[in-house]
């Protein structure tokens, strides 16, 4: 019998741009697994539109919030410019 499961994308790249390179993401399944950053030294895309080519749909990406005045150059609480994908997977 096959299922069709959900897999989740998170890419966070340098800046707004969708081809702009990643630099963390995180990988979830419907099967149970996740990928994170850290697991490995290299993204599973180096863009967003490359995941795109690859056949993942964006559903989100980040709202684009300037900083607060004086913070120009110091807001490093998060990491800004994230998309969210997806894409179903067989089983």
């Amino acid at each position: 019998m096959t299922s069709t499961r959900q897999e989740l994308l998170f890419l966070y790249s340098e800046n707004s741009d969708l081809a702009s390179p990643v630099r963390a993401w995180s990988r979830y399944s419907g099967a149970g697994t996740h990928h994170r950053s850290g697991d490995c030294d290299e993204a599973p895309y180096a863009s967003v539109v490359a995941a795109m080519q690859d056949g993942w749909r964006v559903l989100q990406v980040s709202q684009l919030l300037p900083p607060l005045p004086g913070a120009e150059l110091t807001a490093t609480s998060f990491l800004k410019f994230e998309a969210l994908l997806e894409r179903f997977e067989e089983s």
